[in-house]
């Protein structure tokens, strides 16, 4: 067995599959971890939410790819509160910004009263798996921490994010070729909140859609 001790964003925290997706934010790599079975740390484990940042330790066995790895420690340190919005029409701003035919992601800054506070982010499906954009998130399959970071125009790091996906998580074609990331920085949550209150997610809501990311 071996021990692997980093920082990781938690992803594929739904109800449908009963593992987390813990990705390294250093070099993206991911690991799937049991989301049972660990007593006294059972509690931390329940709290963890899609979007999390946490210091913690796993335990497996890099040769046996279809085995879980176990948390053996762990430890909250931040994160980008994440929300989401599917089967729903994407805002004027990521119309506006879609060029026919991208494969890379369009970014546009969100300002409130003349200050940078955010980034709208088009995402072409093209290059995802299964051209999939919100479950493609959910399970840390399309890399963020670089926007995480450091927000597109902005400079500052990602305090919250809001996830708007025109199709279902269960869609096989798509009349809509990208998905929209919506990026606030911590002086942009008076502008996150109009667009939670245009999309139906208000502060402290899950809106993470449970889905099985096998089927896809």
């Amino acid at each position: 067995m071996t021990e692997r001790s980093e920082q990781f964003r938690v992803y594929r925290v739904t109800a449908s599959v009963p593992h987390i997706n813990l990705q390294t934010v250093d070099s993206s790599m991911l690991y799937t971890v049991y989301q049972s079975g660990y007593g006294e740390l059972q509690e931390q484990v329940d709290e963890l939410a899609t979007g999390d940042l946490v210091t913690a330790t796993v335990e497996g066995d890099p040769a046996a790819e279809d085995e879980p790895w176990r948390i053996r420690h762990l430890e909250r340190v931040g994160g980008v509160e994440m929300e989401f919005a599917i089967d729903t029409q994407p805002p004027d701003i990521a119309r506006e910004a879609w060029t026919a035919g991208e494969t890379e992601p369009t970014s546009t800054v969100l300002s409130e009263d003349g200050t940078a506070v955010g980034a709208c982010v088009v995402q072409p499906r093209e290059p995802l798996p299964n051209e999939a954009f919100v479950p493609s998130i959910l399970t840390g399959l399309l890399p963020l921490e670089r926007q995480f970071d450091s927000v597109s125009g902005v400079g500052d790091p990602a305090a919250e994010a809001l996830f708007i996906d025109p199709a279902p998580t269960d869609a096989r074609s798509f009349s809509t070729p990208y998905g929209v990331a919506l990026l606030f920085t911590e002086r942009g949550r008076s502008l996150a909140d109009r667009f939670r209150e245009q999309y139906d997610c208000p502060r402290g809501m899950d809106t993470r859609p449970d889905f099985d990311p096998y089927g896809l």
